[in-house]
């Protein structure tokens, strides 16, 4: 009776349920993202459900972390998560790792379970566990934040792209800030674990349309969504299997970094303008003439001039211009300010 409304559904059934309460799944940080990913698929009879954060709840994460209450502060989050999900459903298997994800453990930790879901919030984890997954061929679903946007995607599917096919190197340490730092709204995260826990379900079931080798953002300001594909880069993944463990971080040489500010371009240079964002998202910023995301990127492969991206934030900007980046085009920007500022620029260069 419990999951009747999942047996009704012909694509699932009584077998499709079957593989739910098998599945093992591990949870990396309970925070923002992981707290309604745990939450629904605890509430799906996910058979193991792993949930891992050294953290300890403080009172600035109960905006967003909803499974926690004024009761759990000081408390670790694994720990005090696991608590309140056995209340949802006792069925459930579930194991707490109050501690980090380090490169002594993760080889033993991930290979305990069927799929990997990142609710991280720093890079060096992030790569720790995008290269685990890629040497133990676990299927490892990605979410991040920012401010009123977020980002979902699912690497290792089926020896399809990973997430260094995406993002090759970590940018420099405090290069991005996190939502500590810049904040978000509290909404934000739910929504986006949301699509991390339907995106690992529909994995488990081999249902529907995987985002494999692709990459959706939502604005939740805006209500515009951005699908953006990328490619499997093989030379990525053999990187680390021929290093045969995670790649330190410090040890990487990053790119350099290529954001660039208005107040670093001239109405002068000659520009060749991509536009990221959906055909009717304003302003349009038409007397630059930019050409729309939609362009091949293979068709900029052969543009001699300087490329510069935009969107309205800069998060679907620095993706597309990592993509030119991955194909081999260097004059190739992002701009940190987007579209409304760059504006308000085009209409005084032209004064």
């Amino acid at each position: 009776m419990r999951y009747q409304r999942h047996i009704q559904l012909k694509e699932i059934g009584i077998e499709g349920q079957e593989k739910i309460r098998r599945a093992k799944i591990l949870v990396v940080g309970a925070g923002g993202l992981g707290c309604p990913t745990l939450q629904y698929l605890t509430a799906a009879g996910i058979g193991t459900l792993g949930i891992m954060d050294p953290d300890v709840v403080s009172i600035s994460n109960l905006q967003r972390q909803i499974l926690f209450t004024e009761s759990d502060l000081g408390s670790n989050k694994a720990l005090s998560a696991k608590k309140q999900l056995q209340k949802l459903n006792s069925e459930v298997s579930i194991q707490a790792f109050p501690h980090a994800l380090t490169p002594e453990n993760a080889a033993a930790i991930l290979s305990e379970f069927d799929l990997v879901i990142d609710g991280t919030d720093n890079f060096f984890t992030r790569y720790l566990l995008s290269d685990q997954c890629i040497l133990l061929n676990k299927v490892m679903v990605y979410g991040a934040l920012f401010k009123f946007e977020g980002q979902v995607s699912v690497f290792n599917y089926k020896n399809g792209p990973s997430y260094r096919c995406l993002f090759p190197t970590p940018p420099e340490r405090g290069a991005i800030p996190n939502c500590s730092e810049i904040g978000v709204l509290g909404v934000v995260p739910g929504i986006i674990g949301v699509y991390q826990a339907t995106e690992a379900l529909k994995v488990i079931l081999d249902l529907g349309d995987i985002l494999s080798g692709k990459l959706l953002t939502l604005n939740l300001l805006t209500h515009h969504n951005t699908l953006l594909n990328f490619e499997k880069e093989e030379e990525q993944i053999q990187k680390i299997k021929t290093y045969g463990k995670p790649i330190p971080i410090e040890n990487i040489d990053c790119f350099l970094d290529f954001e660039v500010s208005l107040s670093q371009l001239s109405s002068e240079e000659k520009i060749k303008w991509i536009d990221v964002r959906e055909p009717d998202e304003v302003p349009q910023v038409s007397r630059l003439n930019p050409l729309n995301y939609s362009t091949s990127l293979d068709a900029l492969l052969a543009v001699d001039t300087k490329i510069v991206a935009f969107c309205q934030s800069g998060m679907r900007s620095k993706v597309f211009v990592q993509q030119l980046k991955n194909k081999g085009v260097e004059n190739c920007f992002s701009l940190k300010e987007g579209a409304e500022a760059l504006e308000k620029w085009s209409q005084k260069s032209q004064r």
